[in-house]
């Protein structure tokens, strides 16, 4: 035992587990939000309303629900995982009967104080779901047909309610997170190759549906896909969003415009200017150093998580880590690509840096998860 693990003993078990916390990945996210607040302060033109100081409030009590999380020991979000994912299923219900209709879609309960969007709380349940479910599990049945069926039932009946939000995006990130916990969890490559062959598949019928009876997209969803695919057909419509992007991550060059000197938004081209599409703001201001200083920053986040999840010795707890990783790495690699025009528009946000209540909160009661494994390790 060293000394400082010795004079850790000594001091109240609070002030321990704080010394424990893994204070660069706090860091990280700090610095990754004041690119946010750096961004919405500059959208609004150099004003903290209407977005900046809610935004600051959000974060601020992100951060607080974080610590709390941590400061709970691990086993007990390990037991309270089934009852966390029963209570976001039952949320996505409730969003079918009582939802609240935003930009043609109905995805949010309105609490009054705010609006709930259960669909982001089900990436992190479904991860706590997972991988108590592969903790508990024999090694040796992971890859049998059965034990494998179950745990893609409980993946796919949160995909089916978010796909009739209509909600695309969070439901590739459900698929995805989840498929990134089951593969570390052992299953068996060919698995993932069916799956493969039958998204090719489902990719085939969603073209050849189109117009149908059978149609399995929404018109709006292959408008989107359109625009992917030819955005210059329809410049001034469907294709406005990503061709006006492109514009501004083009004229930002390798070092920027300048701080509130981009012209695509300060003039109000740029759609979604302060929510979806704020990295073309970023890349426009700040050019290629900003957007890859940002791209560095989420990299060593992935990168903290994953060395966290190799040293504890908890499968639950690594497992839990792989998955908040790799949901939060799809967040941001899916918002880049698709503002980048190398993705379909689907409206993901750009995680602590887009404006939004929801995504933010959820997230950092996530990275609150990966810090309880950190400090409740076996060491």
């Amino acid at each position: 035992m060293s000394y400082l693990e010795s004079q850790i003993q000594r001091v109240p078990s609070g002030f321990a587990k704080a010394l424990h916390l893994n204070w660069g990945l706090i860091l990280l996210l700090i610095a990754v939000a004041c690119f946010g607040f750096l961004m919405l302060y500059s959208v609004a033109g150099g004003s903290m309303t209407p977005w900046v100081e809610p935004q600051m409030k959000r974060f601020a009590l992100g951060m607080t629900l974080m610590f709390i999380v941590a400061f709970v020991p691990i086993y007990v979000w390990r037991n309270l995982s089934v009852l966390a994912y029963l209570v976001s299923l039952v949320l996505l219900l409730a969003v079918e009967f009582f939802g609240v209709v935003g930009m043609g879609a109905q995805r949010w309960i309105d609490l009054g104080f705010m609006r709930l969007q259960p669909s982001e709380l089900m990436k992190v349940t479904l991860i706590m779901l997972l991988a108590t479910y592969y903790d508990v599990l024999d090694v040796k049945k992971t890859s049998r047909p059965l034990w494998v069926i179950l745990p893609l039932i409980a993946i796919m009946v949160p995909v089916a309610l978010v796909l009739k939000q209509p909600d695309l995006g969070t439901s590739i990130l459900l698929m995805a997170g989840g498929g990134v916990v089951m593969f570390a969890a052992g299953v068996h490559w060919l698995y993932f190759a069916v799956v493969i062959c039958a998204g090719v598949g489902l990719v085939t019928a969603v073209i050849y549906s189109r117009g149908t009876e059978w149609q399995l997209l929404q018109d709006y969803q292959y408008r989107r896909i359109d625009t992917f695919l030819n955005p210059e057909n329809d410049p001034l419509g469907a294709g406005y969003h990503i061709t006006q992007s492109k514009i501004a991550l083009g004229s930002g060059g390798f070092t920027g415009k300048g701080f509130m000197e981009g012209t695509q938004s300060r003039l109000n081209f740029l759609p979604e200017k302060h929510t979806d599409f704020i990295f073309t703001t970023l890349a426009e201001e700040f050019g290629f150093i900003g957007g890859i200083s940002l791209l560095a920053l989420y990299g060593l986040i992935i990168a903290f998580c994953l060395v966290s999840a190799l040293r504890t010795r908890d499968r639950f707890s690594s497992l839990l880590i792989i998955g908040v990783a790799a949901t939060f790495f799809f967040f941001f690699a899916v918002n880049m690509a698709m503002v980048m025009g190398l993705a379909p528009v689907v409206g993901v946000p750009l995680p602590l840096v887009s404006y939004g209540g929801s995504a933010m909160l959820v997230l950092l009661v996530a990275f609150g998860l990966v810090q309880s494994a950190h400090i409740h390790r076996p060491r």
